[in-house]
Formats: structure tokens, sequence, C-alpha cells
């Protein structure tokens, strides 16, 4: 079958039908809800929320259950935890904060140092025992559970297949696996051949991960591993559109509609002072390439009010 016929179809999750298989991945510091309704309306079939750790959760941290508002457009968007114990994670999923989502993803792929010296993220890659008994207790919480994982720690530790099979075992109804290694980080060029021996090894949904900026990444990823969806990163954050590109429709967009529907969304919830920090970025993503860019940015960066940053925006798109 032409991989084109399969881009978009729907997606089974456990009892979940996600509307098409072209996911947000969880993003720290970009996936809060006022990005995600953007990328829903330009076609996300899920996307995820940024990463939270469970320990803070039963810490009650108010950060922590900031990361996890969501709206009333995304009934599906799936909370994505970490933590490398067990007992916290499933108390985590089975707690309050998360009654409202009935996915969970569970982060086995977070290459940052904090993250990997406290035995979490990635670490648990060199930890099979461990991972698996996290996956089987967040299973036991009643969620539909997925894992997100990279293909190994380094190129001489692939374990994309191995780890496939325990996530399976283990309970998970679907697994995201980064086709790079740990120590990569974001740099280089997907493993194929690794994200698609973890596709051979399990019969549970797997999505591919890594490199897709555009609709062609995304034909040759499917193309290249016979993974059944893909999950769109870093492209993402620079334009959310790119769901809409990948699924085929026009490539236009109105990026002032789009912050200032950003910037509507935000205030309410976050504030003033948190909207301006978090949108003069964000704009200065979507105004990539622009003529003039740098000398925008300039002035984005020191925009102190959203009024001051409204203003600006009417002013870039005045010369489009």
């Amino acid at each position: 079958m032409d991989r084109a016929e399969i881009l978009g179809k729907q997606l089974k999750i456990g009892d979940t039908y996600i509307k098409n298989n072209v996911l947000c991945a969880p993003l720290a510091g970009y996936t809060d809800f006022a990005f995600r309704k953007l990328c829903y309306f330009f076609g996300a079939g899920l996307c995820f929320t940024e990463m939270v750790s469970a320990k803070g959760l039963l810490y009650n941290s108010e950060a922590t259950k900031q990361l996890l508002f969501k709206g009333g457009f995304e009934p599906q968007t799936a909370a994505q935890l970490f933590g490398g114990d067990a007992e916290i994670m499933r108390a985590a999923c089975e707690s309050e904060h998360l009654a409202g989502f009935s996915t969970v993803d569970i982060n086995m792929g977070c290459p940052v140092p904090k993250v990997y010296k406290n035995g979490e993220g990635s670490a648990l890659l060199g930890d099979l025992p461990r991972a698996e008994k996290i996956i089987s207790a967040c299973k036991k919480s009643g969620k539909t559970v997925s894992v997100k994982f990279r293909i190994g720690l380094d190129k001489n530790s692939i374990i994309a297949a191995e780890f496939a099979k325990m996530c399976e075992g283990a309970g998970a109804d679907m697994i995201t696996v980064h086709g790079r290694p740990r120590d990569m980080y974001y740099a280089g060029e997907p493993d194929y051949a690794a994200i698609a021996s973890a596709k051979n090894a399990v019969s549970i949904p797997v999505v591919a991960n890594g490199g897709i900026f555009c609709r062609e990444d995304a034909l040759k990823m499917l193309r290249e591993t016979g993974a059944d969806g893909v999950m769109v990163a870093r492209a993402a954050m620079y334009d959310p559109h790119v769901f809409a590109e990948i699924l085929g429709a026009p490539a236009a967009w109105d990026r002032r509609a789009a912050i200032e529907g950003q910037i509507a969304d935000m205030l309410p919830f976050y504030g003033e002072k948190f909207t301006v920090v978090q949108m003069r970025k964000m704009t200065a993503f979507y105004t990539r390439g622009m003529r003039g860019g740098a000398r925008w940015r300039e002035k984005l960066f020191a925009c102190e009010s959203v009024s001051a940053l409204l203003a600006l925006v009417a002013e870039i798109f005045a010369e489009e």
C-alpha cells in the first residue's frame, strides 16, 4: 500500500480512537493548552501535555499542576508523565490531577542530564526490569498507556525491538519510538531501521518520531519504518501549521491571527508576565524567514506588556 494512503488515517490506542495518525509531541516549555489549541486547529490527531513529574504531582506542586491545565476543546489530550518509581507513577495516574485524562504517556526518552541522572527518562533504557514495573503499575490505574522512548543509550546499544517487546508485554497500548539514541539528543538523521525493528516486534500501534519537518519527511518515515503514525516535535514549535501541510492542506496560514489567538487564550490563565515572555518567544519562531526578521526579533524581546506585543505584531504583519 502507498504510505500516502496511510497518512491521516484514524488511529486506535487501546479503547480510544484518534482522528488521525499525525501527533504533536510533548515539548517542555511549549505544549501548553493554548499552543495545543493551535495544533488541533491545524489538524493534529493527538497532542500531549508538557512532561510532568509524578513526584511533583504527589507533592502538590502548583507549577506541576499548571502544566496539566486543559481547555474544553481537547477531550483526548494525553498527559505525559516521567518518574523512576513504579508506585509513585501509579499513584500519580490515580490522582485527581489526572482525572481528566484517559491516556497517560510515560516518558522513557528524555535525554537531559538532570532527568537522566535521577534515573528517569532515557535512563530507563538501561534498566528494562524497572521500566517494565513502571508501565505495568501505570496500566493498573485503568488508564490507556503509551510509552515514548529512544532506540538506545548510544549507537552501540540499540535496543529498540527489545524495549518495544517489553513495553507491549507490560501492558502498553501504544509506543512512540524516537529514532535517535540518547547521546545524539536531537541531531542527525533518525535510524529508520531501528524504528522498523520495533514496529516488527509488536502488534500494538507504533508511532515514529524524529526529523519530521514536512509532508515528505512524514511519508519517508512511514515508508522506511512501516510505522502506524508519525509524531511531529520541533517543527511544530516553528510552524504549528505543519500538521495541515503534512495532511495535505494548503500551505498558507494567518500567522497574525494565530499569535493573537494564543495571547487571548493564555492571558486569563497565565497572567500578563508569563504570557508576554512566552509569546515573545513563539512570535519570534512564527516570523522566522520574514523580511527584516532580526530587527523584529530585537523589538519583540523588548516588549514588556501584552499591549506592546500586540501593537508590534500588528506592525510586523502590516508590512507583509
